[in-house]
């Protein structure tokens, strides 16, 4: 039997406040194999280290416990001290009387009954672990990052300055993302294309940075450091290579259809650049749109082009790249108006969304920078703001703050009285939440400042009167908005002639299928999920996959922009080692157990599992780099043949049987007796 030695934290108070540590200490001293036993205030500590490197020393320690908090916070600390003593560190465990115990539990008596068991039955499974080795393979050193937004942007420049090979994927025809539709941002109000246009030229320009745009992710293979992705080129339809970006054939394009890049209130051609600063700055054919592909007819474009750019005969292509680190970017969308009836979205020309007054805001928009209605042309004189619409509402849509709406709003209201200095801007609102830097002042300025009227309150119906205007005209229709002010506990009746809606952030389109392709996880929402929010959270659990932007989860720029460079920090580390290590937690197969069923085989989500004939017998194998140890082909076993290491059937009976006091005492007593016998006549 090993020399066990069990470590319990008080945690401060989180730990100690609500489990008698001595008491656990009392018990756990007296429990076979357990040679050694001592409380400490904080182990995660120099000190508690220091603490425990000494007693595996001098006590000739064979297996370690440290009854303190999640694993996923100081497991990996603590394998490290071991190991730095000579122990083996997958000979530690962690006994989560933190999260599992105290924190759940009021009576004190009942949660340190509870802590004692656990440790016990971490103290079983620590008697059956082996020591292992970590898997080692080679790393290639060039980086995928999906998605063209600020976000990809800046993990893409990060790592291609440090000397590695990116490949950038984009699925629109130019990289920028939604940051390049803005007008300015808040707090500093900077001109978006400003910032943005030098790093998207310098991307498109960059030595080290291969730009796919036009292109979405077909597959992805492999594992962490030797990944081979898939990608689809989309035919545009334009030999980009002649091309010089004249611009000639979207100019006599006879063809025009709304504007993606305007979200709707511009027009562009069937052949057309999505904008001035497009990177590359190069045409693609809507094929859906376009007359030839629609009716055999028309070939205008083709005809003007003096290159001979035109290619209606491109089809897709597929390429294959071998890269280590896989980072998405792949940003975020606004909800759809249309799932908010009762504001009239959809209905009434002059309610849009936040991205679209952006449009309304910019020089570069279809009005250029003129604020206009869209269903007159005429300039607004009342505009009201509706903050959180999808946003913070469980009953009927999205339970999460989308973090960046208070401040877009206060922005919008502040750059429409810029514009219009004579009108008037009232913002409904539940509560303003401005948590970054200078951005209480921002808002705070344009309530002072720009003199925009704040409402506490929600919004609940918008409709029009097909009156005159609330600026006192006779044309167009009047926009009546319905909503309570909280504050002095009045309904109100608010008359506009333009509502702007702060719509829900929500992921990236087509994320659902790309999650399937990558085999990484997402919350409930979409959004990707991280390894651990406060210590890994650019990281995923899928080795070798990060995490950038408003994928994540709703995100400002300078958080995003944080975050991106924090994946490539991630992306750095991993290359600058000669090899990288994979957990060796993973599942085995016992060749003789198994039946070659073949049931496990579909279950993994890694596709870690297949079936191969050996000796003339059909067995399942794992590929170990690939596994992650997730316990599916396990528990979908018929024979037992599947395993885990320091996981196995055995450990998790004899945990339960600790957890349970299945096994009484002098049971336990007369294993380690019969265990000493036996290791005496060996």
């Amino acid at each position: 039997m090993k020399r066990i030695g069990v470590f319990i934290c008080h945690c401060g108070i989180n730990i100690a406040g609500t489990v008698d540590v001595d008491k656990v200490r009392e018990e756990i001293s007296k429990y076979p194999g357990v040679v050694h036993c001592e409380d400490y205030k904080y182990m995660c500590s120099e000190p508690g280290q220091l603490m425990l490197k000494d007693a595996v020393k001098e006590k000739n320690l064979e297996g370690v416990i440290v009854a303190a908090c999640s694993p996923t916070l100081h497991e990996a600390t603590f394998r490290r001290a071991v190991q730095s003593v000579g122990l083996n560190p997958y000979l530690y465990e962690s006994a989560n009387i933190r999260e599992h115990c105290s924190w759940v539990h009021k009576d004190k008596e009942v949660a340190t009954v509870k802590a004692i068991k656990i440790v016990k039955s971490i103290v079983e499974k620590v008697k059956l672990n082996e020591g292992l080795k970590p898997i080692e393979v080679p790393v290639t050193r060039r980086a995928l990052v999906i998605g063209g937004g600020i976000a990809g942007i800046q993990a893409s420049l990060d790592i291609a300055n440090a000397g590695y090979h990116v490949i950038l994927v984009e699925r629109d025809p130019s990289i920028g993302g939604h940051m390049i539709q803005l007008s300015e941002t808040f707090p500093t109000l900077d001109c978006s294309q400003c910032i943005m246009t030098p790093k998207m030229v310098e991307v498109g320009q960059h030595s080290n940075i291969k730009l796919c745009t036009y292109s979405e992710i077909e597959e992805v293979s492999g594992y962490v450091g030797n990944f081979k992705a898939k990608i689809r080129l989309k035919p545009s339809y334009v030999d980009w290579e002649k091309c010089t970006g004249c611009g000639l054939c979207s100019e006599k394009c006879p063809t025009k259809v709304p504007s993606e890049f305007d979200v709707g209130l511009g027009k562009r051609k069937a052949i057309y650049t999505p904008f001035p600063q497009a990177v590359p700055n190069k045409p693609v054919i809507d094929k859906e749109h376009c007359l030839y592909f629609k009716t055999g007819k028309c070939k205008i474009c083709e005809k003007v082009c003096d290159v001979g750019a035109i290619k209606f005969d491109e089809k897709d292509e597929i390429v294959e790249e071998e890269v280590g680190a896989i980072i998405v970017a792949t940003g975020y969308e606004l909800y759809g108006m249309e799932n908010i009836g009762e504001y009239g979205a959809g209905k009434y020309k002059d309610v849009i969304n936040g991205l679209q007054f952006e449009r309304l805001l910019s020089a570069s928009g279809p009005t250029a920078g003129v604020v206009k209605r869209p269903s007159d042309g005429k300039v607004p004189k009342r505009v009201v703001f509706v903050s959180c619409v999808g946003s913070r509402d469980p009953e009927h849509h999205f339970p999460y703050c989308s973090k960046i709406c208070c401040m877009y709003t206060a922005k919008h209201a502040m750059l429409y009285k810029h514009r219009v200095p004579d009108g008037e801007a009232i913002v409904f609102y539940i509560d303003v939440r401005a948590t970054g830097k200078k951005y209480e002042e921002f808002v705070t300025q344009a309530q002072e400042e720009d003199k925009v009227l704040y409402i506490r309150g929600k919004v609940s119906k918008i409709f029009s009167t097909g009156g005159g205007s609330a600026s006192g005209g006779k044309d167009g229709n009047e926009l009546v908005v319905l909503g309570a002010d909280t504050l002095i506990g009045k309904q109100l009746e608010v008359r506009c002639d333009m509502v702007v809606l702060s719509m829900a952030m929500m992921p990236g389109q087509g994320i659902d299928d790309l999650i399937n392709k990558l085999k990484i996880q997402a919350d409930e929402h979409g959004f990707l999920s991280e390894a651990h929010p406060k210590l890994r959270p650019v990281e995923t659990l899928t080795a070798g996959f990060f995490l950038a932007g408003a994928a994540q989860a709703p995100k400002d720029v300078p958080e995003t922009v944080a975050q991106a460079s924090g994946a490539a920090s991630k992306v750095l580390e991993m290359f600058s080692q000669e090899k990288l290590e994979h957990l060796p937690i993973i599942a085995t197969v016992d060749e003789d157990l198994c039946s070659g069923c073949g049931v496990c085989v579909p279950l993994c989500p890694y596709d870690a599992r297949e079936l191969t004939m050996k000796d003339g017998k059909k067995i399942a194998t794992v590929s170990e780099i690939l596994c992650e140890g997730c316990g599916s082909c396990i528990v979908a076993c018929p024979s037992g043949a599947s395993q885990q290491r320091n996981l196995r059937d055995n450990q998790i009976l004899k945990m339960v049987e600790a957890m349970t006091s299945v096994i009484s005492l002098d049971r336990l007593l007369e294993e380690e007796g019969s265990d000493k016998q036996n290791n005496t006549k060996s």
